[in-house]
């Protein structure tokens, strides 16, 4: 039986998984976090704003009369405090239709006949890459070259998916 915040995660999974299962997508990394010890992410906030307007002129002879109008719409949301208590990088990643995906990644096991048997996740240093997503899993990739031929990559573990403002 899973308890509410794994299937309130599964739920927003499902809404991600659809529409963008394998396919490579440009995102931006937004906001990152990384720690060797628990933390709970923040969602940074955003404003926008549209602004219309409009001006009338007459003119007589050597002189004009203006008026005009002006309307500005501002929405802003501010940054919220989402509920996970993770270890390893987080990133908050933007994508393509507006939405935010938290991804995450913990250390690694890897066998090495030593006794170090965990090595770091992979981070990018770079804000703009590319992730595949499939299921609960992102695949992240960034160019690590001058040329752009050699690149890396990490698995991250997908924990949420929140709406666009």
């Amino acid at each position: 039986m899973l308890a509410r915040p794994q299937l309130a995660i599964l739920a927003l999974l499902l809404t991600v998984t659809p529409t963008f299962a394998g396919k490579k997508l440009k995102v931006t990394i937004i906001e990152r976090e990384g720690t060797q010890s628990s933390y709970t992410g923040v969602i940074p906030g955003r404003t926008t704003a549209v602004s219309n307007g409009s001006a009338n002129c007459t003119a007589n002879g050597n002189s004009a009369n203006c008026y005009g109008t002006s309307t500005t719409r501002q929405v802003s949301t501010p940054a919220r405090r989402v509920g996970y208590d993770v270890q390893g990088a987080t990133f908050s990643l933007l994508l393509p239709d507006g939405r935010v995906a938290v991804v995450n990644c913990e250390s690694k096991y890897a066998m090495r006949g030593d006794y170090v048997n965990r090595r770091s996740c992979r981070v990018p240093l770079t804000n703009e890459i590319e992730a595949e997503f499939n299921g609960d899993k992102a695949k992240l990739r960034w160019t690590v070259s001058i040329d752009g031929k050699k690149t890396e990559s990490e698995t991250y573990k997908v924990l949420a998916v929140f709406d666009k403002q």
